[in-house]
């Protein structure tokens, strides 16, 4: 009996099979799950604000005018002082390639001296503009008055302006612009977000079916214990005491999937264009609204579609419809019949006419009625 044909269709049909199970499992894994490092952030590990005064030098004519901004002249003379140039005193500077400007950049967390990072420079006189310029050295502090960063460089300045149909059409603003890599760190800030092997994991949102998720998650990977929530947003983490271990671990930690429970029903509607965008968890009950020529009835008629032959591996859909009919000024009827999921809703009313008012108008009677099983937010 030769059984290599039989074996070769056994084979194919164990490929397939398996086949099948890793792209289910590739479509319906990570798609369901979010990162730990998506949801939050260890306490104490932060980025610090920081900010300086200094003087912008080498524009072409359009710096500030010194008679309505005294305070660049008196930077300028203080500049120069320290500098070893003595400036006699009542002279009126007429100067024009010299701008006072903001500087401002935020320090990463765990920055060392020697490093760099970016700054932004921004007039606070009025100088036309900043492009060509050059930022002299302007010590950067802390809100504890401390200086951390010392900046200087070019700056890079976005594009001019272009004509446009006899008017003038501003592509970017020429007042501010950024220097990249432009401060080196002088001094480090301490981080401390372990005290005792304990971390503290702070969630962007507070959720108590967020929290318990995330505390099921890593009591799962990593022993039961590890994790405890203090309250719907801040979750305590036991971590090892050895420092090497720690960031291992805290890395193993930030990369865990966590499988979320539903989000918080929501509908957000922009008032001036119309759209209109909702998740998946918002539902909609039987209603009834009038209003103007639109005339909009939810009910629970529910249609049932069953497979034509009996055990055929079919499978029974129930879905609920709705009516929604539309009188015009003319006296005509125009009649559509849909689902009762709200996008199904929301589509039909455009597809007959209704405007972004008429709309928010609706949503609004929706949820006050208590049709509208969602939270709704105008913008």
């Amino acid at each position: 009996m030769n059984i290599q044909p039989f074996l070769s269709s056994r084979l194919r049909q164990c490929l397939v099979l398996l086949v099948g199970a890793l792209v289910l499992a590739l479509v319906t894994g990570p798609a369901l799950a979010d990162r730990i490092r998506d949801l939050g952030n260890f306490r104490g590990v932060r980025a610090n604000q920081l900010i300086g005064y200094g003087l912008v030098v080498g524009l072409d004519g359009s710096g500030d005018q010194v008679r309505q901004t005294p305070f660049t002249q008196q930077s300028l003379t203080n500049m120069l002082s320290e500098l070893g140039v003595t400036v006699p005193q009542g002279t009126n500077m007429q100067v024009k390639n010299v701008a006072a400007v903001m500087v401002t950049a935020r320090l990463p967390a765990f920055s060392r001296p020697g490093q760099t990072m970016d700054v932004v420079v921004s007039s606070m006189g009025n100088a036309k503009s900043l492009r060509g310029g050059t930022l002299l050295m302007t010590p950067l502090k802390g809100a504890n008055g401390e200086v951390y960063a010392m900046a200087q460089g070019n700056l890079l300045v976005g594009g001019a302006g272009a004509e446009a149909g006899g008017s003038r059409v501003q592509v970017n603003q020429l007042n501010g612009g950024i220097i990249s890599n432009g401060a080196i760190v002088e001094r480090d800030v301490p981080t401390t977000f372990a005290e005792d092997g304990l971390v503290t994991l702070e969630l962007n949102s507070s959720d108590f079916g967020t929290a318990e998720a995330v505390v099921g998650a890593l009591n799962n990977q990593f022993g039961a214990g590890t994790a405890a929530a203090q309250d719907a947003r801040v979750i305590q983490i036991r971590t090892p005491l050895d420092s090497s271990e720690q960031s291992r671990f805290l890395s193993q930690i930030e990369n865990l999937d966590v499988r979320l429970p539903d989000a918080r029903a929501r509908v957000i509607v922009n008032a001036r264009t119309g759209s209109v965008v909702m998740n998946r968890t918002v539902t909609i009950d039987e209603a009834a609204i009038a209003y103007g020529n639109l005339s909009v009835v939810i009910s629970r008629d529910q249609e049932v579609d069953q497979p034509d032959t009996p055990f055929a591996g079919g499978e029974t859909v129930v879905t609920d419809t709705t009516e929604i009919e539309m009188r015009t000024e003319e006296g005509s009827l125009q009649r559509v019949e849909t689902s009762a999921n709200l996008a199904d809703v929301v589509q039909a009313l455009n597809a007959l006419g209704a405007t972004p008012q008429d709309l928010l108008s609706i949503l609004q009677n929706l949820k006050s009625a208590g049709a509208l099983r969602a939270d709704l937010e105008i913008i």
